[in-house]
């Protein structure tokens, strides 16, 4: 079976000249993810990985700040901007219940109490409260759905399928 790859981050741009990129991480894991040893996959292209391995990481103005094993120039690591960084399956850690990976999430059917669909889900985001889900409604707009109690009633990553109570208000 084909190892499958989940986006942890995209390189924005360089930072300084001794090799080190900066980092949108889009993990809540980025501590473990970006250890000093641990192993990151940059894709090339769409079906092939170039395997990388931290070499140091710290956290910067909301952005990480790497350093690649083999990489200490910014002529080495000027190719990698725009490029986005992977870790494999095998990586992932199990998540307590009611925790979701990104990918579990995107692409879900969101539907009301009543069972009607309302949209799917396109992106998400952290506001440091609680995550936002963007949802592309079947109206063509886009609404902001909360992930709290009140809002998000039941989450089925089998099925692909999310149950909200949409309360007044929430898609105007």
């Amino acid at each position: 079976m084909e190892e499958k790859y989940y986006k942890v981050g995209t390189i924005v741009n360089t930072h300084g000249i001794r090799g080190e990129v900066k980092l949108k991480a889009t993990t809540d894991f980025a501590q473990e993810r970006f250890a000093k040893g641990q192993l990151v996959y940059l894709d090339k292209d769409q079906s092939q990985y170039q395997e990388l391995v931290i070499k140091a990481s710290r956290p910067h103005k909301g952005m990480w700040l790497l350093t690649f094993e083999n990489y200490a120039d910014i002529n080495l690591v000027e190719v990698f901007k725009g490029h986005d960084l992977y870790v494999s399956g095998s990586q992932r850690q199990d998540l307590a219940a009611g925790e979701y990976y990104y990918d579990q999430i995107i692409g879900c059917q969101v539907v009301d109490l009543n069972q009607t669909v309302l949209g799917e889900i396109i992106d998400i985001f952290t506001t440091g409260a609680n995550d936002v889900w963007t949802v592309r409604l079947t109206t063509g707009k886009e609404g902001l759905i909360p992930v709290i109690p009140d809002v998000v009633k039941d989450v089925d990553v089998a099925q692909k399928r999310i149950t909200i109570d949409v309360l007044e208000g929430l898609f105007d």
